[in-house]
């Protein structure tokens, strides 16, 4: 890519700009950030359509600022399409971006959208989850190695209840743990539901796991963030990339990649490029997939 271009995504004409600067410290540019998302676009947008998405900008790279873009841009194209959610804190709405097609993605990457944030549930049916989420977050001395010994003590904890679930790394520091549902639930049985299996994971290991909300209180532990599952809330979504100091994603993975992590003498986290995703693609496919089709619903506790 140039420094400047003009590009046809399917039928819509983009214009990309300040396409050589470098949005990560390692000389990762704009030009690159726009190559990827343009690659694993067939599989992220499955997971981005129909949901009213938080776009994380870096205009001048993960080491400067940053904000959080709720309200999608007025300067938009107008085939880029919104839809109008209640704000959490007041009677207004904001109109969030739909990332529902291929050129719509690139063009938030253009706004150096690094990180791309969604709600657990869609628009059309803005009170049914259609999965509930995990968010394992280590408390330093704490690391993400813990996070994944409490990511398979938690998958064992579900199947005990009946219930499947796939892990994603968080592209950051810790682990993500995914639900599928896709059936009738609301945001008030999720929540409950993640309440209750966080307190009993913090009464089985108290010394490294907790489910208090107070920052105070997660020194050395995993925290179990279980308000995730809220009409509020978001989480990166799957294959987008992360704000850290060399471009990483939040990537799927499979259960027996944990485990061999951890049995792994040289200590390597979970950690991909967006190079290593695209390929993990080509070779394993979508392994996040049985999000968006499995079916379950969630048993009585």
């Amino acid at each position: 890519m140039s420094v400047a271009e003009t590009r046809k995504i399917g039928n819509r004409t983009l214009r990309f700009s300040n396409l050589d600067k470098s949005l990560y410290p390692g000389g990762f540019t704009k030009g690159q950030v726009l190559e990827y998302y343009l690659g694993i676009a067939p599989v992220m947008l499955p997971y981005l359509r129909g949901r009213a998405v938080t776009l994380r900008r870096f205009p001048d790279g993960v080491m400067a600022g940053t904000f959080y873009q709720k309200s999608c841009p007025d300067h938009r194209p107008p085939w880029v399409a919104t839809a109008r959610v209640k704000s959490r804190d007041s009677d207004e709405f904001v109109d969030h971006c739909l990332l529902d097609e291929r050129a719509a993605l690139l063009w938030a990457a253009n706004l150096a959208a690094l990180e791309i944030h969604v709600p657990m549930a869609r628009v059309a049916v803005p009170g049914r989850p259609t999965a509930m989420v995990f968010d394992l977050d280590p408390g330093p001395p704490a690391t993400i190695a813990d996070c994944m010994r409490l990511g398979l003590s938690l998958r064992d904890l579900l199947q005990r209840t009946g219930l499947d679930c796939l892990p994603k790394t968080s592209g950051s520091k810790g682990l993500h743990v995914y639900v599928p549902l896709n059936t009738r639930v609301t945001f008030e049985q999720t929540k409950d539901f993640a309440l209750a299996i966080a307190t009993l994971l913090t009464k089985q290991n108290p010394k490294l796991v907790t489910a208090n909300m107070s920052k105070a209180q997660r020194a050395g532990k995993v925290f179990v963030d279980w308000s995730q599952n809220d009409v509020h809330k978001t989480t990166v979504c799957a294959y987008s990339l992360r704000a850290t100091e060399q471009p990483r994603v939040s990537t799927p993975v499979t259960w027996k990649e944990v485990q061999a992590s951890l049995a792994s003498n040289s200590g390597k986290p979970l950690a991909f490029s967006p190079a290593e995703v695209l390929a993990r693609v080509v070779k394993l496919g979508d392994l996040f997939l049985p999000v968006l089709k499995q079916r379950q619903t969630l048993p009585s506790l």
